[in-house]
């Protein structure tokens, strides 16, 4: 018989019951983890502060939805940069280009993020300017 621990929903515990002496038992044999998805881990200051201040301040949630994408894609990739055209960052947030436009311009104007191209054509690289991981290491 497995039971579930409620508590933690991202852990199972395999157990069996045991009868012993007319005592039940409960043994606990391991943990199984029953997602076998990655999980990306994003720091506390892009909930906490991020999310409030580009939503609640600047009015702009799409630049949030487009930095979490770039956060993502830079874990995945792991390289300090990583390309994407305006149609993949469309894609992966479910915004037009033109609102992914604007969100890219609402992080470079708030310096969260810098933009390369080598050409006026060419597809831009991104990378994330995490200005509070410098903050706390002083």
């Amino acid at each position: 018989m497995e039971e579930y621990d409620a508590c933690f929903p991202a852990q199972v515990q395999s157990s069996v019951i045991i009868e012993a002496d007319g005592l039940r038992q409960q043994e606990v044999h391991g943990v199984l983890h029953y997602s076998a998805m990655q999980h990306i881990p994003i720091d506390e200051y892009v909930i906490d502060v991020l999310l409030p201040d580009l939503t609640g301040h600047d009015h702009v949630p799409t630049a949030f939805l487009v930095y979490v994408i770039l956060w993502t894609a830079l874990y995945r990739a792991g390289e300090k940069r990583v390309a994407l055209s305006l149609q993949d960052l469309a894609n992966g947030t479910g915004l037009s280009k033109s609102a992914v436009q604007t969100a890219v311009r609402a992080l470079r104007r708030r310096s969260l993020i810098r933009v390369l191209k080598t050409s006026p054509t060419a597809v831009p690289e991104y990378e994330l300017v995490r200005h509070w991981v410098r903050r706390r290491a002083r």
